[in-house]
């Protein structure tokens, strides 16, 4: 395949970016689209280039790393469309000989560009960081059945605990918003037995934070969960909406601020 590239290439945050052409030919309708990057980049390199820097990592679609808008689309489109996948898991033969690709990381103030197509993410760490725990007694492991929960509750965070956390919702949203994020990081928690303890205290510290990293809010386009890579379903918006709604009325108020550094 040969294909026509215009990926941005940006030098550092505070330096202009733009997108830049490049020619690429002898790429596998096989290989995945990070792969096919990796060839770009030893082409560069041996014209003695800067090579594009992007992130990546497990390349299984489960860490979450490779964030790329591809022609407009977070993590591309699969145009099987089984159903949305990350950058890793697209392959080229999703793409037509001799097509225009265009390249672009994600668009968000909270994840400023560090350099090319790689962004800072350390946002979403800082919500986790928030709330995203629970408290529990140390000590030797507990039964597996010594705390028995309905299969409906454990579907549920199950659904929610799927997600990587790696933003193309954010990407996706008009607004930036991180609102399938923070909720899906809220509901595998909240929605057993063990995440009750802090389970109000959780929802108020985790949109609070959310909403000091810039995030934009939530008006329902649903974009975020037509590109979610793992069917995260808006439902958990609604539910983190409705436990912050309780939280109010019983008076609860913020307890664990993040600042933007990572200390408290």
């Amino acid at each position: 395949m040969k294909l026509h590239l215009k990926i941005w290439r940006q030098k550092k945050a505070q330096a202009p970016g733009g997108l830049v052409d490049y020619e690429l030919d002898g790429v596998s309708p096989d290989s995945s689209f990070l792969e096919m990057l990796d060839l770009l980049n030893e082409k560069l390199i041996l014209a003695g280039q800067d090579p594009v820097a992007f992130d990546h990592d497990c390349r299984e679609g489960i860490c979450g790393m490779c964030s790329l808008v591809v022609n407009g689309v977070a993590h591309g489109q699969d145009r099987e469309q089984v159903k949305q996948v990350t950058v890793c898991q697209l392959h080229m033969r999703h793409f037509h000989d001799g097509e225009t690709i265009v390249v672009e990381p994600w668009r968000a103030r909270a994840f400023p560009v560090i350099k090319d197509l790689v962004v800072e993410r350390r946002a979403f760490d800082r919500i986790i960081q928030a709330g995203g725990y629970i408290s529990v007694s140390t000590g030797s492991a507990p039964d597996a059945n010594a705390m028995p929960i309905p299969k409906k509750q454990a579907d549920m965070s199950f659904d929610a605990a799927a997600c990587i956390g790696c933003g193309a919702c954010v990407a996706a949203c008009p607004n930036a918003s991180a609102m399938l994020f923070t909720s899906a990081k809220i509901a595998h928690l909240n929605a057993l037995p063990q995440g009750q303890t802090e389970r109000y205290q959780r929802v108020v510290d985790m949109v609070a934070q959310m909403d000091d990293e810039l995030f934009g809010s939530c008006t329902n386009m649903g974009e975020c969960e037509a590109v979610c890579p793992k069917d995260i379903s808006l439902d958990f918006i609604a539910r983190m909406n409705k436990d912050l709604i309780l939280a109010s009325l019983m008076g609860v108020e913020r307890g664990n601020k993040i600042e933007r550094n990572g200390s408290n």
